[in-house]
């Protein structure tokens, strides 16, 4: 595996904070990041509001600090190029980002979904031919080829954000950056696009996912960061981080499986050891439990 994102003592400060009469160190959205994403990872970002997740995903495709300002110390490097280096359309060609809310995202220029997922190739000067083959695949991956000739404002909402996602995916970028894309989605919406993700990851994308729901990143991430005060705190895999119970500590809950177990364990009812993380990991967990009870 190759790096292909470097955060190196990153720091940033969005414009006007140190004008606020805010402490030195309170002043900062990322505070000391140095974070290294090798090609294949799907990363889970978690931490409280507040904590610097949005942030660092606007670090990666160069909105930080090319559109935001402020100031950025440190260096972060994206496929190759510190994003100081770089503008916003180069890095776009590289890092596909996705958003909290998926009405913001769609153009509302078009009228159907093949349309909306073209746009951005189009405005690329990608020829006509290519743009098409990007858009059947895009589509594909996103499982919505039957949706393509439907107005992409008459979608539910998980519909509505598969549909920026696939517009995100015909721009053909190595790394896609998701900045909490189920956190306005009903549970069904969220289902969809957490297979969507899992689905991509499997395909050989690499992926960063900030969301709050730890159960959901337990089954599909590689990797979990736990992000407070600007700050990484934790680092490794989702069995790792996500059992830790010092999680509380950063305002993060663990997933309820692997509380379940905890708590379990506290009673005495079962003995302390690996703790479940998913719910096939709970059941099999409460099914040998039922059986020492028969035995």
């Amino acid at each position: 595996m190759s790096s292909l994102i470097t955060l190196d003592h990153a720091w940033y400060r969005y414009p006007g904070r140190e004008a606020e009469g805010e402490a030195e160190s309170d002043s900062w959205a990322l505070r000391d990041v140095s974070l290294t994403v090798e090609s294949g990872e799907l990363v889970g970002i978690v931490g409280r509001n507040g904590a610097g997740k949005s942030t660092l995903c606007l670090t990666l495709n160069g909105l930080v600090p090319h559109f935001f300002h402020g100031d950025l110390k440190g260096d972060v490097v994206v496929a190759g190029s510190s994003t100081r280096s770089v503008t916003v359309p180069a890095l776009i060609k590289h890092v596909g980002v996705l958003f909290q809310n998926p009405f913001e995202q769609l153009t509302g220029v078009t009228d159907t979904v093949r349309e909306e997922v073209a746009f951005g190739p189009e405005n690329l000067g990608v020829p006509r031919d290519e743009v098409e083959s990007r858009v059947d695949r895009a589509l594909a991956s996103a499982g919505i080829d039957r949706l393509s000739e439907r107005h992409p404002f008459e979608l539910s909402g998980g519909q509505q954000q598969r549909v920026a996602l696939a517009a995100v995916l015909a721009m053909e970028p190595s790394i896609l950056v998701l900045d909490e894309p189920t956190s306005q989605l009903d549970p069904v919406g969220s289902d969809e696009v957490f297979e969507v993700i899992g689905r991509m990851h499997r395909s050989g994308y690499t992926i960063l996912v900030a969301e709050h729901k730890i159960e959901a990143l337990a089954e599909v991430a590689t990797r979990i960061v736990v992000l407070a005060h600007g700050k990484v705190v934790m680092d490794g895999s989702p069995r790792q981080v996500l059992t830790k119970r010092e999680l509380l500590e950063f305002d993060v809950q663990p997933p309820r499986y692997t509380t379940l177990g905890q708590r379990l364990a506290d009673r005495g009812l079962r003995s302390k050891g690996e703790e479940p993380l998913t719910l096939d990991e709970a059941a099999r967990m409460v099914s040998d439990l039922l059986g020492q009870d028969h035995a």
